[in-house]
């Protein structure tokens, strides 16, 4: 019998547990031909999303625990799930039931006719706002023309993973981790599944604008070196705009004179030139941190506690 991991990172998602759990024990019931294992990554949660979990897993020891040490972000709550899944194949998704259980099982078929990476796309995003749409289409739009590697829109992070996947992407240990371009940076062969992505029903998302832009630089830094090649190109037509202005006020001064005027060109053409500096230097720096973050080696993520298959093979 085959067995299928569902790895599940949560992060003060007490509120929306109980009917998570009823549905992956009805998805369960209804495909008995596995032996499952639902594996929850528990993220730092500051609330009762731990105690939950651990009296579910006393009902039930198909449900499974890895206990973070503290909040390492989902990236890092993915790997964790990752290093510890013991599936022929793993099924990533939310605790939030934004992610429908009710689409695994044609993930499940597809998988079984030879696909590796069956990934989940959204026909809807749900109750997004026309803001964060719309941010999110232009953010997938500049990854795709700056980096070599496609990354699919709207596609997340629910999706179906055989276990040669899942050992390609335990060899990724990088801290600044993104996750969404690793699934398409290790290749395999892909099949897609459309849903409609539900609204979350309890509880409150821990994304907000601040932390989506955070997972934004780490996709464009870690995929692509377009905006260091940016920055030069800049600095080269700022050079040659200046080498142009200069052969202007060249002229102009040989031909006309030049009483002392200028000031408001002066301190113009200095503030730009400044600017774009500075906008360099962030650039430039924002390569250099996540070198620097790298280059100390520490583990991506500390567990504190752990129950699962893996201990129970291990007796």
């Amino acid at each position: 019998m085959k067995k299928v991991t569902i790895i599940i990172p949560c992060y003060n998602e007490e509120a929306s547990l109980h009917r998570l759990f009823d549905a992956l024990i009805h998805l369960m019931e209804s495909n008995d031909g596995y032996d499952w294992e639902i594996l929850f990554v528990n993220d730092g949660s500051k609330d009762g999303t731990l105690s939950l979990i651990r009296e579910m897993r006393s009902k039930d020891s198909r449900f499974c625990y890895v206990d973070l040490s503290r909040n390492f972000g989902k990236e890092a709550a993915m790997l964790a799930g990752f290093d510890h899944a013991c599936g022929d194949c793993v099924v990533i998704m939310d605790a939030d039931l934004q992610h429908p259980p009710s689409v695994i099982p044609e993930m499940l078929r597809l998988w079984e006719e030879g696909y590796e990476d069956v990934y989940g796309r959204r026909t809807t995003r749900g109750k997004e706002s026309w803001l964060r749409k719309r941010l999110t289409r232009f953010y997938y739009h500049i990854l795709q023309k700056s980096t070599r590697v496609e990354v699919l829109p709207n596609v997340g992070d629910f999706r179906l993973l055989d276990r040669k996947c899942i050992e390609a992407l335990r060899h990724l240990r990088e801290t600044e981790r993104y996750t969404k371009g690793m699934y398409c940076w290790i290749g395999f062969r892909k099949k897609e599944v459309y849903f409609e992505q539900g609204d979350r029903q309890e509880g409150q998302s821990t994304w907000n604008y601040h932390s989506l832009f955070n997972l934004a630089i780490n996709g464009i830094t870690s995929f692509t070196t377009a905006p260091l090649r940016f920055a030069t190109f800049l600095g080269l037509a700022v050079s040659l705009l200046a080498f142009l202005y200069m052969c202007y006020i060249l002229i102009k001064t040989i031909f006309y004179g030049d009483p002392v005027q200028g000031f408001p060109t002066l301190m113009t053409a200095i503030l730009f030139l400044g600017g774009v500096q500075l906008v360099s230097l962030g650039i430039i720096g924002e390569y250099i941190g996540r070198i620097f973050i790298e280059s100390k080696n520490r583990p991506v993520y500390i567990v504190n506690d752990y129950e699962g298959r893996k201990n129970e093979n291990e007796k």
